[in-house]
């Protein structure tokens, strides 16, 4: 009996205290949290690393997480990056998973596979020259079969747009079919594979990437899909400058006169219809505009005035000079 009196007032006391909140301290939800699980940490251990790192703020909820999930025995040591206030289950499942620290890897939508190639270089040291050379749309047509007969056997547009993190040292092999695999898992639902209004899936891909570096707004879209869908209608020339800057083979400057001569069958000024091939990453909302477009008369547009980001849309010549007019003196006011 005295022991365990001792027991209660020692050891019940430290276990209290290793795992109670500290009085007065907020922490947000969903802020980024590096946490390393040390080899052979028992269960008292990880629920304390978890809780001082308000990963999940009481030890029960890790307690019960554990409990539900069976995972007594499939916790990994490693290292993690976790949120703040994550849920219990979720939790523990990644400690199941193991460690999923590592060097982050951040495709963004209208990025080109060359300057994808540059991000994987800059994150886990695989060549440009190493990717590229990988990167070669007959090598994963086999099980992804939408690459078959890509042009110029490229995986230009399909390499998904999104922050990945790998463990260890990933091959090129390995991040190409991860972003691929995304690619898949994002489209999955759209039918992509039937194509619309008469494109292929590759096409409607392609039309996604000139959308996606036409407006970075979401709203507008549809609508810059349903020009586009009404010039190649019209047997109109595209005329799309960001094709024109691919051609050339990117840069920040404006595009020039010169620019337009360049002999690309990206020139869609001098070219009609679509582009070969993508000339982008694009996002699932560019996918899903090419795949619904709005229903407009819209044969032209060009940057607000306001300097919003956001496009003036018109169906004849002359409305379009003048909305161009007005953009034009924006610049200069």
């Amino acid at each position: 009996m005295a022991i365990a009196v001792i027991a209660y007032f020692f050891v019940v006391p430290a276990v209290k205290s290793m795992f109670a909140p500290q009085q007065g301290q907020t922490v947000a939800a969903g802020q980024d949290v590096s946490i390393t699980i040390p080899e052979g940490a028992s269960g008292d251990d990880i629920a304390s690393i978890l809780s001082k790192n308000h990963v999940i703020e009481n030890p029960k909820d890790y307690y019960a997480a554990v409990a539900k999930e069976g995972a007594e025995m499939s916790l990994k040591p490693g290292d993690y990056a976790l949120k703040t206030g994550m849920d219990a289950v979720d939790v523990v499942r990644q400690l199941v998973a193991g460690p999923n620290s590592g060097a982050v890897l951040t495709i963004q939508e209208g990025l080109t596979l060359e300057q994808t190639a540059e991000r994987v270089e800059a994150a886990y040291g695989i060549s440009k020259d190493e990717f590229l050379a990988q990167a070669k749309a007959s090598k994963y047509a086999d099980d992804y079969p939408f690459l078959e007969g890509a042009y110029n056997d490229s995986l230009e547009g399909y390499l998904y747009p999104k922050t990945y993190t790998f463990t260890g040292a990933p091959s090129a092999d390995d991040i190409i079919r991860k972003l691929l695999d995304q690619f898949v898992s994002e489209t999955a639902s759209l039918n992509l594979d039937k194509g619309a209004n008469g494109l292929s899936a590759q096409q409607i891909v392609t039309m996604a990437s000139l959308i996606e570096r036409e407006t970075a707004v979401d709203s507008e879209r549809p609508t810059i899909a349903s020009v586009i869908y009404n010039r190649l209608d019209a047997d109109m020339p595209l005329q799309i400058d960001a094709a024109i800057v691919y051609a050339r083979g990117g840069g920040n400057q404006a595009v020039t006169y010169s620019d337009l001569e360049i002999d690309s069958p990206y020139n869609v000024y001098k070219n009609y219809g679509l582009t070969p091939g993508p000339i982008c990453s694009p996002s699932i909302s560019s996918i899903k505009a090419a795949l619904n477009p709005d229903k407009t008369d819209y044969l032209y547009y060009v940057a607000s005035a306001t300097g919003d980001g956001t496009h003036k849309f018109s169906s004849d010549y002359e409305q379009f000079e003048k909305d161009s007019q007005e953009y034009s003196e924006s610049l200069s006011s």
